[in-house]
């Protein structure tokens, strides 16, 4: 699958975060920021000129578009990848790095096109909050895996069971490189989307994507879970809170915790 690099030039920081946020809500995956420029990648098939140019004359950036083939993608991660310390709880690094790790976990991932390595800030809030869940033997599922970072996260906390759905190819090529290169032997990892679950009923779920999937599917979640059952959820900013937890409720869940980092959330849901 071909890409698309959007390069953003300013040197506003502040408009970069919010083009991030906006980019993110339009089908964006990955985003490399420095103190002049925003690059930001989506799917060629996902992409819409028009919503750039929108976006861009209402900041009043300049910005350029380029394609990338798979390859050249691969080499733009490697060269700007840095390891992810996330607290004392876990290491997130390329198998390229050399460091001494002091961390309670460690995950190692090829960090190809797939969205999860650590770096943005839903991913950090996803783990963070799956630090204080109860994972041990329970059955997860793992909505929109991407690089599989999460549905590791899951294994090396004692899920017995992980499904992982992404509705990319290249994102579940990845995410079975890198569960295989991390020992996992509970992932089974599967191209689609809920429907194509294997599992009926999850004791969790982990739903790190966008505002527009997850309403899309809160009622489907909801029934894949029992009276007690998590689901975790990013992907969102602070104003789609009130948007999606009212969803959530109107399906059944209650809201149990809240996380909050750089204008991101995550929630954690209750059945």
């Amino acid at each position: 699958m071909d890409y698309v690099k959007v390069t953003f030039y300013t040197i506003n920081a502040s408009t970069r975060e919010i083009l991030i946020a906006l980019l993110s809500n339009e089908g964006f995956e990955g985003f490399e920021e420095t103190d002049e420029k925003l690059d930001a990648y989506i799917s060629l098939s996902a992409f819409d000129k028009e919503t750039v140019q929108i976006l861009a004359s209402e900041y009043d950036v300049p910005f350029e578009l380029s394609q990338l083939g798979k390859q050249n993608w691969n080499a733009e991660w490697e060269k700007n990848f840095q390891p992810v310390v996330i607290d004392d709880f876990c290491t997130i690094r390329a198998d390229f790095h050399n460091l001494n790790v002091t961390t309670q976990y460690e995950i190692v991932i090829t960090p190809k096109m797939s969205f999860g390595t650590g770096h943005h800030a839903t991913t950090r809030l996803m783990m963070q909050l799956m630090r204080d869940l109860d994972l041990k033997d329970k059955t997860v599922l793992d909505f929109g895996t991407g690089t599989g970072v999460l549905a590791i996260m899951a294994e090396k906390l004692g899920a017995k069971n992980i499904v992982a759905i992404d509705n990319d190819e290249w994102s579940v090529e990845n995410s079975i490189e890198n569960a295989q290169r991390n020992n996992c032997h509970h992932i089974s990892i599967h191209l689609g989307s809920i429907e194509n679950a294997e599992v009926k009923q999850f004791d969790i779920i982990l739903a790190n994507i966008n505002r527009h999937i997850l309403l899309r599917y809160m009622t489907d979640m909801y029934q894949l879970l029992p009276i007690g059952g998590k689901l975790l959820m990013s992907g969102l900013l602070k104003e789609d809170d009130s948007i999606v937890t009212e969803a959530a409720i109107a399906a059944g869940f209650r809201k149990f915790s809240y996380k909050e980092l750089n204008n991101w959330v995550a929630i954690l849901f209750e059945r």
